[in-house]
């Protein structure tokens, strides 16, 4: 089977945290997170991605990378932010190290050349995790302050990789399809 030369924003390749982690990440998600109910917390390596009836193909293909892939210890710790102009803003953990990540992302991006969205911002593709979405430079420094103070770094190995999928809205929830485990 030939790479197919579209893709679609109903698919991706992230990495999930434990669940016994997501305690603390989605209780700042409720809050400030509209995109709480559609995706689990993640960090995004490929989006978008193949569609789903080619996972099989990608699964396979990926999963041969993967497999010369140690696992990758990390640290949610700092806060930081995208701005998006115009009062807009996104706060995020980034994981550290990050190079690990990144370093990860380019090979997989090599295999899926047609997913280079995530590689396409000015700076490149930053690893990070989403927590939500604030309007206004004063709002986001209030949140920065109170979340500075409250949060606790959350460590963990990422040992497996996930394909994710999703259907069209009102069943736009994505769920996990194949798992990419790291290091055999």
């Amino acid at each position: 089977m030939a790479a197919a030369a579209h893709i679609t924003y109903c698919s991706a390749v992230v990495v999930i945290p434990p669940q016994r982690l997501w305690q603390p990440i989605q209780a700042i998600r409720s809050r400030h997170d509209r995109h709480l109910r559609r995706w689990m917390p993640h960090i995004t390596l490929l989006y978008p991605f193949y569609p789903r009836s080619e996972f099989p193909f990608w699964a396979e293909r990926l999963g041969e990378l993967c497999l010369t892939q140690a696992p990758i210890g990390i640290r949610l710790e700092a806060l930081q932010y995208f701005h998006h102009g115009r009062g807009r803003y996104t706060l995020w953990l980034a994981p550290q190290p990050a190079q690990a990540l990144i370093d990860l992302q380019h090979r997989l991006q090599r295999i899926a050349t047609d997913c280079d969205e995530q590689s396409r911002f000015a700076g490149g593709f930053i690893p990070h995790l989403s927590l939500g979405q604030v309007r206004e430079k004063a709002g986001l420094a209030r949140l920065l302050e109170s979340l500075g103070r409250s949060w606790q770094p959350v460590d963990f190995k990422i040992d497996e990789l996930c394909m994710i999928w999703r259907k069209e809205p009102p069943e736009d929830v994505f769920q996990v399809a194949h798992r990419l485990r790291l290091g055999g």
